[in-house]
Formats: structure tokens, sequence, C-alpha cells
């Protein structure tokens, strides 16, 4: 069940994509929050085509917290994490991921745009494969337009 909690920190990872427009990157951003649910732990932006802010964060998450609590945690990202980040996200042990917008409709913007060659797998069929239950939820109706809005205007001017 996706909470007006959810909502805000999913558009709070739109804005962190915003700030990665602002720095000439591409428009993904992506937040961590506590067990506690509303303590925002970390916020990342996209840096380049191996350095998305999913796996970016997951990674520094990594090596600051212990993975018992990333297991507690919820990465919210606007955009579903890509193979490279899911696997990233697997490996740290974040627990829950929430994400706006499909990998799919991704795709539908970019095309075959060659800054991102999206690969069309499924965040869901990652985790399948693996042994951890991780809970995936998305795309999520309230943000899904504002976030195809972000992502149509950054690829269209590319």
């Amino acid at each position: 069940m996706i909470t007006p909690d959810d909502i805000q920190f999913l558009r709070l990872s739109n804005e962190v994509g915003r700030r990665a427009i602002a720095l000439g990157r591409h428009p993904f951003g992506a937040v961590l929050v506590a067990p506690d649910g509303s303590t925002v732990l970390l916020t990342q932006c996209n840096i380049d085509t191996v350095n998305h802010a999913e796996s970016t964060l997951a990674r520094i998450a990594a090596s600051n917290y212990p993975a018992e609590y990333l297991w507690r945690c919820t990465l919210y990202t606007a955009v579903e994490p890509c193979c490279m980040c899911a696997g990233t996200i697997y490996w740290a042990n974040i627990g829950k991921v929430v994400y706006g917008m499909s990998e799919d409709k991704l795709l539908a913007c970019t095309g075959g745009h060659q800054e991102n060659p999206t690969m069309s797998i499924p965040a869901s069929y990652i985790f399948r494969h693996g042994q951890k239950d991780i809970v995936l939820l998305g795309p999520v109706a309230e943000v899904e337009d504002e976030t195809l809005s972000l992502q149509r205007e950054f690829w269209l001017a590319r």
C-alpha cells in the first residue's frame, strides 16, 4: 500500500533528478529513508552511465550502515531501478524499493538514445532470482505523470 509519505519521498527523488540536470547529468535521483519511515539518510543523483543514482546510493549506504539496518530501510526512486541498480540494491541488503515510473515507460522516452541504452529487464525479475524477499512497489500512479514529464522534457531536448 502506498502512503502519503511514499508520495513525498518519490517527489523528492524527482527533485534530486532535477539537481542532476543542473549538474549536467541525466535526470535520475534516489532517496534512502531510515526504518522510522521519516528520516532521510541519503540522497543521490545520477553521476554517469555506470554510477547511477540508485547503485551509487546503495554502495554508499552499504559502506556506512550495517546490512541488518539497511534491510529495514526503503529506497525511493522516481524510475524503476535498472538491472545493474537492482543487483546493487540486492547486494547492499536494502529491503524495500518504491518507484514511480516503470523502466518500460523510460524506454519509451529514451528510445534508442545512445546516452541511455535502457535494458528492458524489470527490477522484479532481478529480485525474483535472488534469495532475499525484497519488497518492490511501483509504479505509483500519483507520481507517474510528473516523472514521465521530467524524463520526456530532458530526453526530447537531447
